[in-house]
């Protein structure tokens, strides 16, 4: 048995093991050494963002049973997308396949910027008012299954291996918990990790108040998208401890931290 076919047998196991541990991990380095003292109560905000991950796990479940990975074995049994007819090596492919689809989150990070509906659903992730690993899996369901959506279309067009969408999908999960933690690495070691990785100081500074901030550093796990398209900013103007997170028009908690309030943000003026 291939690596390859180990991952996929044991696919569930893998996803959760990654998960768990590494939120487990960033969850205590956040209580031990945080970056930012926390505005309001963790028990709240924790409570509400998970309750929210709960709620879309279960939509995607019912909508999408077979989920990504089980596309993109169809879609590669049956020869469809690009790669089929490439022919790469196997670990080359994957690599590449892997690659291929963080570049898609960018680009799909950027237009739910740009257009102003998608924008309405986006904000749900940046009107949380505190900065923590919780922020990180806090999205508004519609935008989850159109993000399930854009995923399909991808597959389709470039027909990866199943097990390069498995590994996207943990790497893709795995950042997202880790550059949204309320951490500092060590200014030398973070100037090496996000010369590949976006690190948490990198990614914080999308989470400002100030729009031209807002409107950088859109990569999830690669940080080589920012500097290539331009949208690259080093620090916040305010510096990482007086900086304001969130959205300056959404203040009110019960709108942007109780799930109820969550779950109707996007319909708000």
């Amino acid at each position: 048995m291939g690596w390859s076919d180990w991952l996929l047998q044991n696919e569930m196991q893998v996803r959760l093991i990654s998960f768990v541990s590494l939120f487990a991990l960033m969850a205590c380095w956040e209580v031990l050494k945080p970056c930012r003292p926390l505005v309001y109560s963790r028990v709240l905000r924790w409570s509400n963002n998970l309750a929210l991950v709960a709620l879309n796990t279960l939509l995607l479940r019912l909508l999408f049973p077979a989920a990504a990975v089980g596309l993109a074995h169809v879609a590669h049994s049956q020869g469809w997308g690009v790669f089929a007819f490439l022919e790469l090596p196997h670990l080359f492919e994957v690599i590449l396949a892997v690659i291929l689809l963080d570049l898609l989150i960018y680009f799909q990070h950027v237009i739910f910027h740009k257009v102003p509906i998608l924008w309405r659903l986006h904000r749900v992730h940046h009107a949380d008012p505190d900065y923590d690993l919780t922020t990180g899996i806090r999205f508004h369901p519609i935008e989850i299954i159109l993000s399930m959506l854009i995923k399909f279309a991808a597959i389709i067009l470039l027909g990866p291996a199943a097990v390069a969408v498995l590994i996207f999908e943990v790497l893709l999960n795995g950042s997202a918990v880790f550059n949204h933690s309320n951490v500092r690495l060590p200014a030398r070691v973070d100037r090496v990790v996000r010369f590949v990785f976006v690190t948490p100081d990198m990614h914080r500074v999308h989470h400002s108040w100030i729009r031209s901030e807002t409107d950088s550093n859109y990569g999830f796990a690669l940080s080589i998208w920012d500097r290539l398209f331009s949208t690259y900013q080093d620090q916040p103007q305010k510096g990482h401890l007086k900086m304001d997170i969130g959205l300056e028009d959404l203040q009110d908690v019960k709108e942007v931290s109780w799930l109820t309030g969550i779950l109707k943000l996007p319909f708000r003026r």
